[in-house]
């Protein structure tokens, strides 16, 4: 009992400092796109991130006859990965195009809606829930009354695929290396971003160099830190658990947003705040008796 309280304390620091990197990544990706395609953006944020990863991969693979996560064929760990990396590579372009119109805070709310969709669809998938996630979700999504921007519906459409993308990296982050799943799907991720950006945008990497800083943040820290700390909490964290506390990303979002951007502190910022941090400890009241047990 005490191992599991300790693992599960771990995995919620790690997700929670997960949230603290995607929230302020939101500024980073808004800044960003001021001189620089959301594509364009994306792909060559997501190539860094598994780029920095490739030595930290080169290493692991020496230990892979060890390494009790890897459990699948070769095949099936690049389909996870190429599974994985066009569910973000979705959701990542909703919300990159979709913050062209919309502020960081409003972007970061919306997203978060993932954290009603995934237990609901966890459901279905034959995931318990328990009373302590409902009351959660139900605290956060009743703080979701906000006004919609142009860009909203883009953000709230790709709250299903981030739902989708939790799911799938809950679905097999125990059963694959948390760095080589990340770098299979940062590459997916880039490769389609690229596809797309070569396709879609004129002179798409003409704004590389001015947008190098938010690049660096978002291919560093949101992409290669992040990513993988997520998939290594987690492999002990329930997915709908773990989407509360990933949802601690708005609020952060909307911090920066104040902090970097200038944007407007309203009382429904305060007030989605406050719900926001209500929801996560709400989901902690109660002893996870399913996994303590077994």
């Amino acid at each position: 009992m005490r191992m599991f309280v300790k693992d599960m304390i771990k995995s919620d620091g790690l997700l929670l400092l997960v949230a603290i990197i995607w929230g302020f990544a939101f500024v980073a990706q808004r800044s960003g796109m001021e001189v620089i395609g959301p594509f364009a953006f994306s792909g060559v944020r997501f190539a860094l991130g598994a780029v920095s990863l490739l030595p930290v991969l080169m290493i692991q693979r020496r230990r892979e006859a060890r390494n009790g996560f890897i459990r699948l064929s070769p095949v099936r760990r690049i389909m996870w990965a190429v599974t994985a990396g066009t569910a973000l590579f979705i959701a990542v372009s909703l919300q990159q195009v979709g913050l062209v119109k919309t502020t960081a805070g409003n972007a970061g709310f919306i997203t978060c809606l993932y954290v009603v969709l995934v237990p609901v669809v966890g459901i279905f998938l034959g995931r318990a829930t328990g009373l302590r996630i409902w009351i959660g979700l139900y605290i956060l999504s009743i703080g979701a009354g906000f006004q919609f921007a142009p860009g909203d519906l883009l953000e709230f459409i790709g709250a299903f695929f981030w739902a989708a993308h939790i799911l799938v990296i809950g679905q097999v982050g125990s059963r694959v290396d948390a760095v080589e799943l990340s770098v299979g799907q940062f590459a997916t991720c880039s490769v389609l971003s690229l596809i797309t950006a070569v396709i879609f945008e004129p002179n798409a990497f003409a704004g590389v160099r001015p947008a190098l800083i938010p690049i660096l943040y978002g291919g560093l820290m949101s992409t290669g830190v992040a990513y993988t700390l997520q998939v290594v909490a987690q492999r002990k964290a329930h997915p709908a658990h773990a989407s509360i506390i990933l949802s601690m990303e708005a609020l952060f979002a909307a911090i920066g947003g104040v902090m970097f951007l200038h944007e407007p502190v309203t009382a429904r910022l305060l007030a989605g705040g406050g719900l926001m941090l209500a929801g996560m400890l709400c989901s902690q009241l109660e002893p996870r008796k399913d996994k303590a047990s077994s």
